[in-house]
């Protein structure tokens, strides 16, 4: 089990914010391994209360365990799988049954399948956009659903940058974050229409995370997955998830790699698609280890144990972060002179 971040607390500002963050309820999908388990300890350390969702009953019993140790926090596992829609109905109701209310929901549960689009079987493939895109609108239907009534209340749809720079041989799950994407911005109208300015929708953009999240995935393409640098620590995600709960935001990215490749996909698309190909094929996909086909934990859950980190971060890699994250400032600032120069981007 990962230890436990202890929590400061004293008399002063800090103090002052978990005071009035206690009692506070968080519903976190996806919350056995990764990013979500890292959102469960954060949220704890808050002294929040937070309701824990993912297939895997005996991971999430770790979680809760952990989360219990803060002081005035409070933990419930409801196992849950996303993709049906009335199991998530059920896992609100529980929410509000326990603690009375929703005040954040986090929409994390996600799968992925690698290799080219003829190499994913149709089933794996339809698994991912159920989990990753319906198992969000089943969350958000739930979640909403309360916080309408309340008047208050904020929904996490934790997105990729995959969703604002497409990749290849990760098809599924490049549409998938793309529409979450989608799905925020059109929940977001739907509430301003409807004058529930109260309920914020917000949408986290994390760049390559350092999670189980590539030893899991479905691969198909005969090689084996690695991250593809700069890669960034699950905690500094479930960070910006909780920032969002006191500042909420449309879209905010974790990591500055992240945020810069964002910009340049705006403002040379073309010009990034032709990198982000090269850089997959090269780094994403080894060329140097195979990899038999699995389905990894897209079909069902794997046995082997959850954890936050995967193993992937390190002071090496941290190095070779910072030199891609200057790498891509440079590219950026270079696709903007090439940009202002022809007048256009090139599509």
């Amino acid at each position: 089990m990962e230890p436990v971040e202890p929590v400061a607390w004293n008399g002063g500002e800090e103090g002052a914010g978990l005071v009035a963050e206690q009692g506070k309820v968080v519903v976190i999908t996806g919350a056995s391994s990764g990013v979500g388990r890292a959102c469960a300890r954060r949220f704890a350390s808050r002294g929040w209360s937070v309701v824990l969702a993912a297939r895997r009953a005996a991971e999430l019993e770790e979680v809760a365990a952990a989360c219990r140790k803060h002081r005035g926090a409070r933990a419930l596992v409801v196992p849950t799988d996303v993709t049906d829609a009335e199991a998530v109905d059920h896992l609100a109701r529980r929410a509000v049954t326990a603690f009375g209310r929703i005040d954040v929901w986090v929409n994390n549960a996600s799968v992925a399948a690698f290799g080219s689009l003829d190499e994913i079987p149709p089933a794996v493939f339809r698994r991912v956009l159920d989990v990753d895109v319906m198992g969000y609108a089943h969350g958000a239907r739930a979640a909403l659903g309360v916080m309408r009534e309340q008047g208050d209340g904020t929904l996490i749809n934790v997105s990729s940058v995959v969703g604002a720079a497409v990749v290849p041989y990760n098809i599924p799950y490049v549409i998938s974050k793309a529409a979450v994407r989608a799905l925020s911005g059109s929940l977001r109208q739907e509430l301003r229409l409807a004058g529930q300015h109260g309920v914020h929708v917000c949408t986290v953009l994390p760049s390559t995370m350092d999670t189980p999240f590539f030893r899991s995935a479905a691969n198909y393409s005969g090689r084996k997955v690695l991250p593809m640098a700069p890669v960034y620590t699950a905690e500094r995600a479930a960070r910006t998830v909780l920032r969002l709960t006191r500042r909420p935001r449309r879209e905010t990215y974790v990591g500055p790699a992240g945020r810069l490749l964002g910009i340049q996909s705006k403002l040379a698309p073309g010009l990034v698609e032709r990198l982000l190909a090269r850089q997959m094929d090269r780094s994403h996909l080894s060329r140097k280890e195979p990899a038999a086909p699995t389905s990894g934990n897209v079909l069902r859950p794997l046995p082997e144990a959850a954890a936050v980190s995967g193993g992937w971060h390190g002071r090496r890699r941290t190095a070779v972060r910072r030199l891609a994250v200057a790498t891509l400032a440079v590219g950026a600032v270079l696709a903007t002179g090439r940009r202002a120069r022809c007048g256009c981007g090139r599509r």
